[in-house]
């Protein structure tokens, strides 16, 4: 088990490049143990780490009951503060409660392990979901910076939505369009689930709007995308002022050309997957490659479906399917009848599926972090969008990159089978599927190049160490 006492730490192999005096500025990283928004700003830490940078991760001790293990910390130290709720407490039960507890007692036992901490913080970068950070920020004299940790076009999204800067749908007219800046024309059904009249999660509409009017308090903010990827509305912000600095893709270092890899998996199977085994002995570009992250939970009906149209589309499959989707179901008869035709798994090594050469498009609810891999591996993607970011993520897909398809559901909300297949056959051998294709591989290289040297991420990395180390020597006169 992991103790707060027990920095787990190792020295990257190109440390002998960096300067001496460098090592004395400490960057305090600070989330909650939330998969989405943990590796993200870690991976980021080590990119520091390598800059020069002293950097300490502060996370939610619930994480300590989710793993065992800190093996890939790198350089990166580890601390943990209390969300204020018992380690046994079922987080996910109402995720409205959870946040406002968090917000209440986050930022008392932040500032505590602070205040109590042997080493002095030249900045303190947070992710968007613990707001309350720039507060502890401010109060201490710490220099703020934030980690969005999806698109920009969400970021310009929300700021123009809580800052009443444009008209957004209302339940008297709930069907309008939106123009924003930068962006294209968004209908209903694609804009983030939080800016909507139906939106039940006041929880995360709260903390959004913590967000958005407390950046005044935030120095930097740094964007977990790329320039080539977003660029009228990146360019959009920083030419009305608002600063915002691209950084990524920060994904698994394998995946953009890089060898060194950083990680802190919480949902990682204790059995090791055979998933790659399984790949091996496939046909290039044949597996559909489904997985719909680790918040959403499919229901039984959906489950059936797709295994209904994996079964009539007859193409090789792997399948994530975590607990707790029914337990039960992997004994259905729907699955009992593809079983041989595909790999059902609790876990898989998803960037290194997605790099495996045997996969040839990606069934995905469009989390962020899911759609940057599949960009960084090049491999089409088909948009089964749920809920938050990942409308507006499917938008993006289909109608900026163009490296894949939505797929439409029923009147009832859920995944029709014979529309499931449609999508997956455009995608991998319709009239268009070779320009999925060609599109993907020219995101791939576009990605792995914004993080090379001399990349655009990559001066962008380097000019906030640059200002972090300045900011701090004038401090210090």
């Amino acid at each position: 088990m992991i103790s707060p006492s027990s920095p787990v730490s190792y020295s990257p192999s190109n440390m002998d490049t960096i300067c001496i005096q460098n090592q004395q500025k400490n960057v305090l990283l600070v989330t909650l143990a939330a998969h989405g928004h943990l590796n993200p700003l870690l991976r980021l830490g080590n990119r520091l780490v390598s800059n020069g940078l002293h950097v300490t991760l502060a996370i939610t001790h619930s994480a300590l009951i989710q793993r065992s293990s800190a093996d890939n910390m790198t350089g990166v130290h580890l601390e943990f503060f209390s969300d204020g709720l018992p380690m046994d407490y079922n987080r996910k039960a109402n995720m409205d409660y959870y946040m406002d507890t968090l917000s209440k007692s986050g930022p008392v036992n932040l500032m505590a392990l602070i205040r109590s901490h042997p080493r002095e913080f030249a900045c303190i970068m947070y992710t968007p979901f613990v707001p309350w950070a720039a507060d502890v920020a401010e109060t201490v004299g710490i220099p703020s910076a934030m980690l969005w940790i999806q698109p920009c076009t969400l970021y310009q999204i929300y700021y123009r939505y809580y800052n009443q800067l444009d008209e957004f749908p209302t339940e008297s007219n709930p069907n309008m369009s939106v123009k924003l800046p930068g962006l294209p024309v968004f209908g209903l059904e694609e804009l983030p689930s939080f800016v909507l009249p139906s939106n039940t999660f006041r929880g995360f509409d709260s903390v959004l709007n913590k967000v958005f009017h407390n950046l005044s308090k935030v120095k930097w903010v740094l964007g977990n995308s790329f320039m080539e990827l977003e660029k009228d509305v990146i360019m959009s912000l920083n030419d009305a002022g608002h600063v915002f600095w691209p950084v990524g893709p920060i994904l698994p270092a394998t995946l953009v050309g890089k060898e060194e890899d950083v990680d802190l998996d919480l949902f990682k199977s204790d059995t090791e997957s055979n998933c790659l085994e399984w790949l091996n002995i496939q046909k290039p570009s044949s597996v559909v490659y489904i997985s719909f992250g680790t918040l959403l939970n499919l229901s039984k009906k959906e489950i059936e479906s797709i295994a209904v149209c994996l079964k009539n589309i007859k193409r090789p499959f792997l399948w994530v399917m975590r607990p707790p989707e029914n337990p039960e179901l992997p004994e259905s008869e729907f699955l009992e009848e593809i079983k041989e035709q595909g790999l059902i798994v609790k876990w898989s090594p998803q960037t290194a599926v997605l790099s495996h050469p045997s996969v040839g498009c990606f069934l995905s609810h469009c989390g962020w972090n899911s759609l940057l891999e599949s960009l960084a591996s090049g491999v089409p993607i088909v948009a089964c969008p749920q809920w938050s970011d990942q409308p507006t993520n499917a938008k993006l897909v289909t109608d900026v990159w163009c490296v894949g398809v939505k797929l439409k559901k029923s009147s009832d909300g859920f995944v029709n089978g014979e529309e499931l297949g449609r999508c997956v056959e455009e995608v991998m051998s319709g009239p268009k599927s070779e320009g999925f294709k060609k599109r993907a591989a020219e995101w791939k290289t576009a990605a792995r190049e914004a993080l090379a040297d001399g990349g655009s991420s990559d001066k962008n990395i380097q000019m906030f160490v640059n200002e972090i180390i300045s900011s701090s020597n004038l401090k210090t006169k």
